[in-house]
């Protein structure tokens, strides 16, 4: 492996961490294991901190491609929590509103689904890394300021129910979709459809492209899956 001409790695971000963890934490064993002190090292694509899932990760001159694999489709399961809302639409801030669901039905959820196939405008999250003004959002809702945020564009390909709990008032979806979706806007604006609160409770990302799960690396064993590659070392001219 010649990770200064350039490598493309794939892990499973582990829940808590951030995507810049699993940059800096691969960036400091492959220094390590080629003894030099910096190397260029990106990623494809941002994982919140309470999801999991496939990070692509691309190191020296194979950082050139890390558009190209933004550009990929996503595949993501999906947990819902019907009927309460926070913030952020996820776990990382607590329920500020609740709501009734005892109008909602299995065939409602499936219905509501539909409306969200195809082209559709979605408005992001304030708690997201999308800039106003040169300021990223969630920086200035930490503060307190009033952030707008216009629509975009984007294409969901599919969506699937895959588990209704009308118990738990929690539903679990698949979705495949274009870059620069937000699954829990996704969350809120499906609470919304179906006049109910909603966020989002539990994220996996299953595949991005051609990549899947199963083809990724956990950064935990990363330092002992490193030490057994062949690195090359190319001199710098």
């Amino acid at each position: 492996m010649n990770f200064k001409e350039g490598e493309v790695l794939f892990f499973n971000k582990p829940l808590g961490w951030t995507s810049f963890k699993v940059v800096g934490h691969a960036r400091y064993h492959i220094c390590r294991r080629m003894k030099v002190k910096k190397l260029k090292v990106g990623h494809a694509g941002t994982l919140d901190p309470l999801a999991t899932g496939v990070m692509i990760v691309c190191t020296g001159k194979a950082t050139k491609r890390i558009e190209e694999f933004q550009y990929h489709t996503k595949e993501y399961i999906a947990t819902i929590q019907l009927g309460a809302t926070t913030p952020s639409y996820d776990l990382e801030h607590e329920i500020d509103a609740t709501y009734p669901t005892e109008h909602i039905t299995r065939e409602m959820v499936e219905e509501t689904l539909k409306q969200f196939l195809g082209e559709i405008h979605q408005v992001p999250p304030v708690f997201s890394a999308c800039k106003v003004d040169g300021k990223r959002a969630y920086d200035l809702a930490r503060k307190g300021e009033e952030v707008e945020l216009k629509p975009k564009l984007l294409v969901i390909d599919e969506l699937e129910l895959l588990e209704c709990d009308l118990v738990k008032m929690e539903i679990k979806i698949r979705v495949v979709c274009s870059k620069g979706t937000y699954i829990r806007a996704l969350a809120r604006d499906i609470g919304e459809a179906l006049h109910s609160g909603a966020h989002l409770t539990g994220l996996v990302r299953t595949r991005v492209g051609e990549v899947k799960l199963e083809d990724c690396l956990d950064p935990l064993t990363f330092a002992e899956w490193i030490d057994r590659q062949e690195i090359e070392i190319t001199e710098d001219n």
